[in-house]
Order: C-alpha cells, then structure tokens, then sequence
C-alpha cells in the first residue's frame, strides 16, 4: 500500500425498491362495472318459468345489493394500502364468492335464458374473472418482490458487516505485566536471656537495706 493512501470499505449497493403498486380497485372496477350493468339489463321475465329463473332473479338482486354495500368499503380498505396483503385478502375472498354467485347466474341462463341474455352474462363472466385473475398475479407479484426485498436488505447488512470486520484496524497489543515485588520479610529478634552464661553465679538484685 502506497504511504498516504487511505483504505476505505467496499460499499454494498442498497436492494432496489419495489414497483409502487396498482390499486385493487384500479383492477377490478370496470370488470365490476360491466356485470352491474349486465344484471341491470337482464329481463328476468324472458326466461322459462320456473325454479331456475326464481333463483337467478334472486341471486341478480343479492349481487345487485352486493356491489352497492358490501364490495365498495373492501374496495376503499384495499386501495388504502395497496400491496399490503392484510387489505387486499379481504377483498379477494370477497370477489371469489361474488364470482361463484355471478356463475351461478350464468348457469341458470344456459337452461332458461334468451340466448342474446346468455351471451351478455357469459361476457360479462368471462370479464370479471380475467380482472380477479389480474389481482391475483399483482398481489403474488407484490408479495414476491417484498420477500426479495428482505431477503437482499439481510444480504447487504451481511456485507456491510463482513466488511467492516475485515478492515477494522488490529488492536493494540496490551501492556506488558510488571512482576509483582518481592515481599520483604522482616527479621525475627529473640529476647535477651537473662540466664548468666554457663559457670558463672547467677546475679541477685540487691536488696534494700534496713534501718
């Protein structure tokens, strides 16, 4: 390395963000709109009488009822977040049973309709399930690129970690130890003997005199 020149940390590019997201209602409004005006024009009264045609009128006026009630907060609630599966799951298992009832409409016409009826509700059909189709892929979508998204943000924390423990300076070595002193041991005096040495008489203290 040449003196002066300074090491600095490999950056790690950020994961790209996502693509904002299409509104649910963006999706599925016109294919909604197209069966509410197909039902509204249906004449219930050209068909065969019978059970058939008293179960389609019924089943017209509950998804009639339905699209004015029920669907347009789910479609607010979704729109609100968009991308967030937590809102748009409602509205989806909303739209599948919406979707079974309109089938079941367009089943009862094969058997008791007026083939120009029949030809409207199958469009109509058709329509609204290519637009359920169409939000099942963008949430798929959607949920896929969020789980990307996560899992190259870890990647890049990994990185950014392993770089900068790669270019983290070594630490200093520590200090040397210094021995301990020697501890200093005091030397021991033995009283004076006040035993005379051997074959000398032994001293008596001198007594006081009397008078």
């Amino acid at each position: 390395m040449l003196l002066g020149q300074e090491t600095t940390s490999p950056t790690v590019a950020a994961p790209a963000a996502p693509a904002a997201p299409i509104a649910p209602s963006t999706l599925v409004q016109p294919a909604l709109t197209h069966v509410e005006s197909t039902l509204n024009a249906l004449k219930i009264d050209k068909w065969k009488k019978g059970s058939v045609r008293d179960e389609a009128g019924d089943n017209v006026n509950a998804i009639l009822r339905d699209l004015k009630t029920n669907l347009p907060p789910l479609l607010a609630d979704a729109d609100s977040a968009p991308g967030a599966l937590r809102k748009s799951i409602p509205l989806i298992k909303h739209l599948d049973a919406l979707y079974d009832v309109v089938l079941r409409v367009e089943e009862g016409a094969r058997v008791s309709a007026p083939t120009d009826q029949i030809d409207q509700l199958e469009a109509a059909l058709k329509q609204f399930g290519g637009a359920r189709s169409q939000l099942y892929d963008a949430m798929t979508e959607r949920a896929a690129g969020q789980e990307k998204q996560v899992t190259d943000l870890q990647a890049a924390i990994k990185a950014e970690q392993a770089a900068a423990l790669e270019h983290k300076p070594a630490p200093a070595p520590p200090a040397p130890c210094t021995p301990p002193k020697p501890a200093t041991r005091k030397k021991r005096t033995t009283p004076k003997s006040t035993q005379p040495p051997p074959g000398q008489p032994a001293q008596t203290p001198p007594q006081p005199k009397t008078q």
